[in-house]
């Protein structure tokens, strides 16, 4: 599974790209040996063993194995080379012009020919394959814009884990942003798959993006988010044809969580969306702000008429918020049993910003056994202490 981060502030992250590209690279070198290996070893083993026992017809899977591995040429020269050393080992073995020998000959061109075809068309699907990956990975650049190390007062480090191994983008969003009332951060999970889970984080972020600066109030904000939710359910039943109004809510919905740090107050302000509840980690201490009342998910204040409220927690210099989807409190072990990331958050407490958020990473992966169930996004805050400079 691949993991995006949002920031790459631990050390060692610069570097893991660069080793696994090296890895990458020495794996590549060896499978494009492999066949010309194949080759000379069918060479050797015909040379060798007794008269009657024959290797040149195993020299079929030599083109097979190329066109797994090598380019076009590439498998067009060693099945030449292939067909032209079967035949000389036939001529050596005594067997030239006999039925066998030509069925032995016609047998690897043809597996050549085979492998030919193969081969073009799996580099015709490697390129689209490869466009596709740029696609995805313009998109996410659109999408999650990457988190700056530090807003202000505040540090941020993160990560964001994909359930998909090949993924890209999820149904997971976050930003942050410097507003005229004060830093505000907006974390959720879409519920549902896909391209709409995509199309719905993009239309939620876009909308924050934008009131974020005009909404005087959290609540006021999280009441505009709502609507924008509830427009995209709206065009994604008619979309889909839905026979009846919010047929398909329950998969078009999201939870979200909405986070305002006032420039001139040492506090925290919070509306719950339907959203896991934020944790505060204060003197080693952990310490979780559960909704009152819970607020209803994006997408669904109209229907079950829950009001956006506000609720405000201490944060003081040098105090930290831990956001968080889902993920990271849903995924099960292998005895059914669901990740703590609160006592996991105790037991890391007074770790640095950016090895907290790495170990909580590594946490989750080993309960999960690497394999997610769902995507997972984790975000910590850190106020900065009184005179404190950037970093």
């Amino acid at each position: 599974m691949h993991d995006a981060p949002l920031d790459t502030q631990h050390p060692r992250a610069a570097s893991a790209p660069a080793r696994a590209a090296i890895r990458l690279t020495g794996l590549r070198a060896l499978r494009g040996l492999a066949p010309v290996l194949l080759l000379l070893a069918v060479v050797l083993a015909d040379l060798l063993i007794p008269g009657r026992l024959h290797a040149a017809p195993v020299m079929a899977a030599v083109p097979v194995l190329a066109a797994m591995t090598l380019p076009v040429w590439a498998t067009a020269v060693l099945a030449c080379t292939a067909l032209a050393a079967t035949g000389l080992l036939q001529w050596s073995d005594g067997l030239w012009g006999r039925p066998a020998s030509d069925m032995t000959l016609m047998s690897v061109s043809l597996v050549a020919l085979v492998g030919l075809g193969a081969c073009a068309l799996r580099r015709s699907r490697e390129r689209e394959l490869r466009q596709v990956r740029s696609v995805a990975e313009a998109a996410q650049r659109a999408l999650l814009h990457p988190l700056p190390r530090r807003l202000e007062s505040l540090e941020l480090c993160g990560v964001y884990l994909p359930a998909e191994a090949e993924a890209r983008i999820g149904g997971d969003f976050y930003e942050a942003l410097p507003t005229p009332h004060g830093i505000r951060v907006l974390i959720g999970d879409v519920r549902g798959k896909g391209l709409p889970a995509v199309g719905a984080s993009a239309a939620l972020l876009g909308a924050f993006r934008e009131l974020a600066y005009r909404e005087a109030s959290l609540a006021g904000l999280a009441r505009g988010l709502d609507e924008s939710a509830g427009r995209q359910i709206a065009t994604m039943e008619e979309g889909a044809g839905a026979a009846e109004p919010r047929a398909l809510f329950t998969e078009r919905f999201a939870t979200a969580l909405l986070v305002e740090v006032p420039r001139d107050e040492p506090v925290a302000r919070f509306v719950h969306c339907g959203h896991p509840e934020p944790l505060t980690i204060r003197a080693g201490r952990v310490h979780g702000h559960v909704a009152e009342p819970p607020g209803a998910p994006l997408g669904l204040g109209d229907l079950i008429g829950t009001p956006q409220v506000e609720q405000t927690v201490p944060f003081a210099p040098g105090d930290r918020l831990v956001l968080y989807t889902d993920g990271f409190i849903e995924t099960r072990d292998r005895d059914g049993r669901f990740h703590d990331l609160a006592a996991r958050a105790r037991i890391r407490a007074t770790q640095p910003l950016a090895a907290l958020v790495t170990g909580l990473r590594a946490d989750l992966l080993k309960h999960a056994d690497g394999d997610l169930d769902d995507d997972a996004a984790l975000l910590v805050l850190e106020r900065g202490r009184a005179g404190e400079p950037g970093r």
